[in-house]
């Protein structure tokens, strides 16, 4: 049994992501999984030293972002999405240079046209950037849960077949199962939604700490991170399960469908892209 992680957040996630590079890519290979992703939120900040330590340890990096997606406009400076957010959460994947390239694109493009809270994109952008990009449809902060969650069946159909239509072949149904209330039955619905519409699933863990033990750790951090102390009940909080879990402990959580477990090593494989360290020069054309 192996297991690709493809929702995974480091230090980069800035006071939200607890794991450390080299921690987290040796915790990886002593799983012996043969890929890892990073997918900090909004940002790009640790690609580089990702796949360049990744590399060292055999591993074979994938490079994406955790992208926020703004319910409308990404220049509209408003609330306008499902339960009043200011954004959505899409997982955004590199398959090859190109889509490296557009990854940076609209992370650049989220801090200098969409920031509200974050840093923010939007359909119009996703639809002119969507080469070479992989996505799937991210946490509970979702879309496509978000929408699902709140009964709104028919605006999830239409998400869900946005994206299919926007990223044809390179869209998956996200899952996951570590214990957030409401999940298992969120996972009920993503299941039938897939079935309906023939898209994928894909299993994930969110991973923002190393090892379920350093939840506590984490905890404290989400705290500074949100100006809020540890004894106020009114503050986020993260369950003990999002942690860098063993393919085991990964195929245990979703009995019965193999697919989801099987998918996450279906994209690794089709991950091509190599960054190196070299000059890039742009072509003059002569007469």
């Amino acid at each position: 049994m192996s297991f690709v992680h493809l929702h995974t957040h480091s230090e980069y996630s800035l006071l939200d992501g607890a794991n450390r590079l080299p921690d987290l890519i040796r915790r990886a290979k002593r799983f012996e999984m043969p890929a890892l992703a990073l997918t900090d939120h909004g940002c790009l900040y640790g690609a580089w030293n990702f796949q360049k330590l990744a590399r060292k340890e055999g591993l074979k990096p994938i490079i994406g972002m955790e992208a926020y997606v703004a319910p409308g406009d990404r220049r509209e400076r408003a609330r306008s999405g499902q339960g009043g957010k200011a954004h959505y959460h899409l997982v955004l994947l590199a398959r090859d240079a190109e889509g490296y390239r557009n990854l940076i694109r609209l992370s650049s493009i989220g801090y200098t046209e969409g920031f509200y809270y974050r840093p923010r994109v939007d359909r119009e952008t996703l639809a002119r950037h969507s080469d070479g990009l992989i996505v799937t449809s991210a946490c509970m902060a979702g879309e496509l849960a978000r929408h699902l969650n709140a009964g709104n069946d028919d605006t999830a159909r239409e998400v869900a077949d946005w994206y299919a239509n926007t990223f044809p072949g390179r869209y998956y149904l996200e899952v996951q199962a570590h214990g957030t209330p409401g999940q298992a039955e969120l996972n009920e619905k993503v299941f039938a939604l897939s079935d309906e519409l023939g898209l994928p699933v894909v299993a994930s863990n969110d991973a923002h700490f190393l090892q379920h033990e350093h939840h506590p750790a984490h905890d404290i951090l989400v705290c500074i991170g949100t100006a809020k102390n540890h004894d106020d009940e009114d503050r986020l909080k993260y369950d003990d399960g999002l942690y860098l879990k063993n393919a085991d402990e990964m195929a245990a959580a979703f009995p019965g469908r193999p697919d989801v477990i099987e998918n996450t090593l279906k994209i690794a494989d089709e991950v091509t892209l190599t960054l190196e360290r070299k000059y890039h020069l742009p072509g003059f054309p002569l007469p």
